[in-house]
């Protein structure tokens, strides 16, 4: 959560009521205070909307707001209501943040593609924001759920991803009203009671230190303003001192003066108690992508050692600084009320060279990290396993299942870093780097086809950076990736765009591989969107192209895909032609599976044609090519096909022979009827042809 320094309204604590030792598992943690808050906003679930006064049924899921300014402990309270409810939500709580820890706010198409995931639903890659809220609010309109929308920037926000469903509640957490959502009442957040403030000090320092000077402790309270975030960090403060007395703290706070709100004062002390070296990691965190760390982000951040890295952020868990998060990994989250703080710290204490340098040596250990991580899935491999040899200890896993947990823990910053690195605009070296290392580790672990939402978002951003810095090779290589995501997700005209933009871009750089594979890729569009004419002429260019390179396998690929586009349109001698040089090609080349195919689809030709002698023949041959290629799928579908053209030609007799062959070679998987036996094969030759491109 954005503000979360009192997780669920207070610090974990184990069952002897005192702080967990750094690095110890979370226990369970206690909400303190906020009775009337809590008992207002259950209220107004209940509370009858306008629609209801005016005797129609709500349209939309009610909205309960909780405002505050940061630090106040308004997330905490959001989550602390959607436990109290969860029971009537039997389809659980879903959670987003809507801000960046930097203020930006988060795009709705990326909060909508998480809140999917989370349902356990996909979502076509590059999907737009409206697509995406569709999905979502279909998708909650069967459900009974929490929707939990922190550090709401807006309205519009919030709107987008309201559910169509009044069995929905939505609980949204921002800095002030929301304008524009209807029968919205705002709860606004000030300090908590003083009983609460005192026990979650105790919390920190015990209930001795408490009780022995209480006026000191509540005016301590009251210069925390009751903030919990204030309290949180001078419990911190003085649980880091425990021969100090809370007057101690209250005096050096008085010191402070009245500049910036409590939390800031309490911050500023906090931060001057700290070593130079643990300040200079503490503030160095603003640079962390989406405030989210781990002990190789602040080592590199900081130029220390891992361990040094890891035994500074539990000590920040403990002063309150930062936030332990729940993981089979050691990870942490930097307050967002804490961000604004730390970031002006960097402006003041370290040059902007020294800022970049940090983050160059951030995005170096990543890719490092990155390339270890797809490397381990490779160990058959020998320049593989030299690779991970040469790294040091600290970058290589232990195992690939290892490197998966932390690609999958850690994949929300490394997207944030790679947006980061683009935006930053003066790193585009290393951000390519990242983004090449990012893709190919998602691929190697998640596959290509569960990890497209994300491989989507990456390849706009090497776009983004290809046209910045003129770079056309990449510019193609991007336009590429993205137009196939398209083209696979039933955007053809999209596809069709980018892949004649490619092109250009191909050209432009004299890349003949990036030209070559653009034009049959518009080829192939054009096929999708039923323009054969134009699909044969972008496949023969293409092919003009691998002819005068001499790439042979190529070459014959696409004369199977000149003849498939002519079948389609019905210019079957045209067709046969092209077959013709395919099987030509497949001969000379050696593969004798594909000519073995491309013999069966001639066949196919050859019938449509009218020709179910020369189809016979041609059938025949393909057979015993398949027979050679050892493909029995593909002989069983011939043979098949063989009997539907005897049966046409008036023999029955052999026909059933060649029905009953194709019965032994695929038993149970062989259809009853002809016409099934035909679809079995087109099915087969549709498969074939596929894998073949």
């Amino acid at each position: 959560m954005a503000d979360q320094v009192v997780d669920d309204g207070g610090t974990k604590v184990s069952s002897q009521g005192q702080r967990p030792a750094a690095g110890s598992p979370p226990t369970k943690s206690q909400f303190l205070g906020r009775t009337r808050e809590l008992k207002e906003l259950r209220a107004d679930i209940e509370r009858a909307g306008l629609d209801t006064i005016a005797g129609r049924k709500a349209p939309r899921a009610r909205v309960l707001l909780i405002a505050g300014k940061p630090g106040s402990g308004r997330s905490a309270l959001a989550a602390q209501l959607a436990a109290q409810v969860a029971e009537s939500y039997p389809d659980g709580i879903l959670r987003a943040r809507l801000t960046e820890p930097d203020g930006t706010p988060v795009p709705i198409e990326a909060t909508a593609r998480e809140l999917l995931t989370a349902l356990g639903l996909s979502a076509p890659p590059g999907a737009g924001a409206d697509d995406l809220g569709e999905r979502l609010r279909e998708a909650l309109a069967v459900r009974r759920a929490v929707l939990l929308l922190d550090d709401a920037a807006d309205a519009e926000q919030v709107d987008a991803l309201l559910p169509d469903s009044p069995d929905c509640l939505v609980v949204a957490v921002s800095g002030g009203p929301l304008t524009g959502i209807a029968d919205v009442r705002p709860c606004t957040l000030g300090g908590l009671d003083t009983k609460s403030a005192l026990e979650l000090l105790g919390h920190f320092t015990g209930s001795v230190r408490i009780t022995v000077d209480p006026l000191a402790a509540e005016g301590l309270v009251e210069l925390c303003a009751g903030q919990p975030t204030a309290l949180v960090l001078a419990g911190g403060w003085l649980a880091a001192r425990p021969s100090a007395a809370v007057s101690d703290l209250a005096k050096q706070l008085r010191t402070e003066g009245e500049d910036g709100t409590p939390m800031d004062r309490v911050f500023r002390l906090s931060y001057a108690s700290l070593p130079g070296t643990a300040a200079r990691i503490l503030r160095l965190l603003s640079l962390a992508p989406a405030g989210l760390v781990d002990p190789h982000t602040a080592s590199a951040l900081a130029g220390c050692s891992v361990q040094t890295a890891h035994t500074t952020l539990d000590e920040f868990v403990g002063l309150g600084l930062v936030r332990a998060i729940p993981s089979q990994l050691p990870q942490y989250e930097v307050p967002g009320c804490l961000h604004p703080l730390l970031r002006a710290l960097v402006d003041t204490h370290d040059r902007p060279a020294e800022v970049q340098l940090a983050r160059a040596r951030m995005l170096e250990r990543t890719v490092r990290l990155l390339v270890s991580c797809r490397a381990i899935t490779e160990t058959d491999s020998s320049p593989a396993r030299e690779k991970l040899a040469g790294m040091p200890r600290a970058l290589r896993f232990s195992s690939p299942g290892a490197a998966e947990d932390w690609l999958r823990v850690r994949r929300p910053a490394l997207l944030a870093s790679a947006r980061l690195a683009v935006a930053d605009g003066e790193l585009d070296t290393l951000a390519r780097r990242l983004m090449a290392a990012l893709v190919r580790a998602m691929a190697a672990h998640f596959g290509t086809q569960a990890a497209a939402p994300d491989l989507y978002g990456i390849h706009r951003l090497v776009l983004d950076v290809a046209e910045r810095r003129n770079l056309p090779r990449e510019r193609a290589a991007a336009l590429l990736n993205l137009a196939d995501l398209d083209a696979q997700t039933g955007r053809r005209t999209d596809a069709l765009a980018r892949y004649r933009a490619a092109l250009d871009a191909g050209r432009e750089a004299n890349d003949p591989y990036a030209t070559g594979r653009a034009m049959e890729s518009v080829g192939g569009a054009h096929q999708e969107l039923g323009d054969h004419d134009r699909a044969a002429d972008w496949y023969g260019r293409a092919l003009a192209q691998r002819l005068a390179r001499d790439e042979r396998v190529d070459a014959a690929r696409l004369y199977g895909r000149i003849a498939a586009a002519h079948t389609y349109a019905a210019r079957y001698g045209e067709a046969q032609v092209n077959w013709r040089a395919a099987v030509a090609w497949h001969r000379k080349n050696g593969d004798v599976a594909s000519q073995a195919r491309a013999l069966s689809e001639m066949a196919r030709v050859q019938e449509y044609a009218g020709r179910p002698e020369e189809s016979l023949r041609t059938c025949q041959e393909a057979v015993e090519w398949a027979r050679r290629a050892d493909d029995v799928r593909l002989q069983a579908a011939l043979q098949v096909r063989l009997a539907d053209t005897l049966d046409r030609l008036g023999d029955p007799a052999a026909a059933r022979l060649h029905r009953a062959a194709a019965e032994r070679m695929l038993g149970d998987e062989l259809p009853e009827s002809a016409s099934g036996g035909e679809r079995d094969v087109n099915a087969y030759e549709i498969r074939s042809a596929s894998t073949e491109d």
